[in-house]
């Protein structure tokens, strides 16, 4: 990531269907001086099309939403579109568990019920601008938040399951490939350790998430 868009404000996107939320959440946003409000959206369809062309640094996406709900409209942009440098904030009405794995896992970095305090979501906002995850009020690194959603699939595979290992479908390599990936290494770090090209590592990545579901199907 440039140290430019590091320096600009940070650019943010609100899809929301309700425009008094909308309302409130530009007003909040606005008193801050390095946070701009840079489009709005009220459908999934809307969200996954201005995001690709405004290119936010931050998204605040409601989950609730006609057509593509949110976490489907998360996954598209994240991973249809691979937009790495816009982050993602999935706001609902219901804080769940579940929704904030599944949340996840589509590709957000964060997961906040509608009625978060501006002394949370702010800093929230920046942390994701800044690469991280919050998981719980928790600043993760990449690396802490895959490891955390890992351990939530192995939880869920073993609780349905408890003769099952959680990562049996994956091969040596793919082993190799999440045990370097948990530890903080970069694809490119990895693809030196390994003498394999950057390709091959993001290939091997694909396969270990969609084996382990660590995706939505929605």
């Amino acid at each position: 990531m440039s140290h430019l868009r590091k320096r600009h404000k940070i650019r943010v996107m609100i899809v929301e269907d309700h425009p008094l939320l909308i309302q409130g959440l530009r007003h909040v946003l606005e008193e801050e001086s390095d946070i701009t409000v840079v489009s709005e959206a009220h459908t999934g369809d809307d969200a996954v099309r201005l995001a690709l062309e405004v290119e936010p640094d931050v998204i605040l996406m409601d989950i609730n939403l006609r057509g593509k709900n949110g976490i489907q409209a998360t996954h598209e942009i994240k991973h249809t579109y691979a937009a790495d440098d816009t982050a993602i904030i999935i706001l609902t009405a219901y804080n769940n568990d579940d929704q904030m794995l599944h949340a996840l896992r589509s590709g957000a970095s964060a997961y906040y019920p509608k009625d978060v305090s501006p002394s949370e979501l702010i800093p929230a906002i920046r942390a994701v601008h800044d690469d991280k995850y919050m998981i719980y009020n928790s600043v993760m690194t990449k690396a802490d938040a895959f490891r955390w959603i890992l351990k939530q699939v192995e939880d869920l595979t073993v609780a349905s399951d408890p003769g099952q290992d959680a990562f049996s479908p994956l091969s040596s390599r793919e082993m190799e490939i999440l045990s370097l990936t948990t530890r903080g290494a970069s694809n490119k770090e990895i693809a030196t350790l390994l003498n394999i090209s950057r390709q091959t590592v993001k290939n091997h990545m694909s396969s270990v998430l969609r084996k382990l579901g660590v995706e939505d199907r929605t």
